[in-house]
C-alpha cells in the first residue's frame, strides 16, 4: 500500500491524495534521496496539512504544484543546495524551478511554485496570493508552529502524523534550521531564522535594522 492509499483509507471522507503523476513521483524521489527522514516527513505533512486547510477554507490549489512546492520548500537547508550564500528559501525555490523546467512545466506554474517556496517563512503575505502560495505557508505554519491547530479534525491530524511521525520534532527541526542557516548567518537578517541562530549558535549577533538606517552613509 502506498502512503497516499494509506491516507485515503485513514481519511475516507476526503479526496486528498499525493498526485499520481510522473512529476510528483520524481519530486518524491529527488527529495527523499536528498534529505533525511526529518525533512522528508515534514515536507509530506506540509502537503497534507496545507491540502486539509485548503479544503476547510474552500481554497483550491493545483495538487501537483502544491505537492512539488511542499516537497522542495526546505531543500535549501541541505547540502549541496545551501552553498550559494543566499537565503535557503531562494535556494529551494531555484532548485524547484530547475526541476519543473526540466519537465517542461508552464512558466506561470513554475512561478507559483517558486513564490510558494521563497515566501514560506514570510508571514502575512502568502495568504493573499495564489492558492499554492497560500497553502504551502498554511501547511508549514500548521506543522511547525501549530497555527490553526484546532481548525482541523483531530482524526485528520492523527492520520497524517501516523503516516509521517514527528518524534522530537520541535527540537530536531530547530537544529535543522540552525545547521542550514548558520554557514550564512547574514541571510537571517530581517527574518525568523535570526531567532533560531540566537538560540543555537554561540556568538551570533543579530542585525539591527534601526542601526543600519542610522549608520548609513546618508548625512540625513
Amino acid at each position: 500500500m502506498t502512503t497516499s492509499d494509506a491516507l485515503a483509507r485513514a481519511l475516507p471522507h476526503t479526496t486528498i491524495r499525493v498526485p499520481d503523476s510522473r512529476l510528483a513521483k520524481e519530486a518524491t524521489e529527488l527529495v527523499r534521496d536528498s534529505v533525511g527522514e526529518l525533512l522528508y516527513d515534514h515536507s509530506r505533512r506540509v502537503y497534507f496539512f496545507g491540502s486539509l486547510q485548503g479544503r476547510r477554507l474552500g481554497v483550491q490549489a493545483d495538487p501537483e504544484l502544491l505537492y512539488v512546492a511542499a516537497m522542495f520548500h526546505d531543500l535549501g537547508l541541505t547540502e549541496p543546495f545551501r552553498s550559494s550564500g543566499r537565503r535557503f528559501e531562494v535556494d529551494g525555490a531555484d532548485e524547484a524551478r530547475r526541476f519543473l523546467r526540466s519537465h517542461q512545466v508552464p512558466e506561470d506554474s513554475v512561478r507559483r511554485v517558486w513564490t510558494a517556496i521563497a515566501l514560506h517563512t514570510t508571514p502575512g503575505i502568502p495568504e493573499h496570493m495564489e492558492p499554492e502560495v497560500a497553502l504551502v505557508t498554511a501547511g508549514v505554519e500548521y506543522d511547525v508552529l501549530g497555527i490553526g491547530y484546532h481548525d482541523l479534525a483531530e482524526a485528520d491530524r492523527a492520520a497524517v502524523v501516523a503516516l509521517h511521525p514527528r518524534p522530537r520534532f520541535k527540537e530536531r527541526i530547530l537544529r535543522a534550521f540552525a545547521d542550514g542557516v548558520a554557514p550564512k548567518p547574514g541571510t537571517a537578517f530581517g527574518n525568523v531564522k535570526a531567532d533560531v541562530l540566537a538560540h543555537h549558535v554561540p556568538g551570533f549577533e543579530r542585525g539591527d535594522f534601526v542601526r543600519l538606517i542610522l549608520d548609513s552613509p546618508w548625512a540625513e
